[in-house]
């Protein structure tokens, strides 16, 4: 499942779903623009998991859930807890974070 937020209420969506995938981004962001077609396309591939798009800037709450001082940043929570997060623009290392979730 992929969704982006409409509102500032990641904590609810991770505490709902056993296994979730955050893309951080904003709207200026040259990465985050190249990165969101590669992050719905594991979205696709994972229908075990649900993939979250979140803008930084929009949504503070959200954004403290995992350490984000750069973007693109791709953050991972399993059973409501946060696993693991990364800062990239390359399509394998995401796939590598997602992979030790799913």
């Amino acid at each position: 499942m992929m969704q982006e937020l409409t509102q500032d209420n990641l904590a609810e969506i991770v505490s709902n779903n056993e296994t979730v995938v955050v893309q951080f981004s904003a709207t200026w962001c040259g990465n985050c623009r190249i990165m969101k077609p590669k992050f719905k396309k594991l979205a696709s591939e994972n229908e075990n998991a649900t993939f979250v798009i979140v803008d930084a800037e929009k949504f503070p709450e959200s954004r403290k859930m995992a350490t984000v001082d750069n973007l693109p940043t791709f953050a991972t929570f399993k059973n409501g807890e946060f696993v693991k997060q990364t800062q990239t623009n390359k399509a394998d290392v995401l796939q590598e974070l997602v992979s030790e979730v799913i």
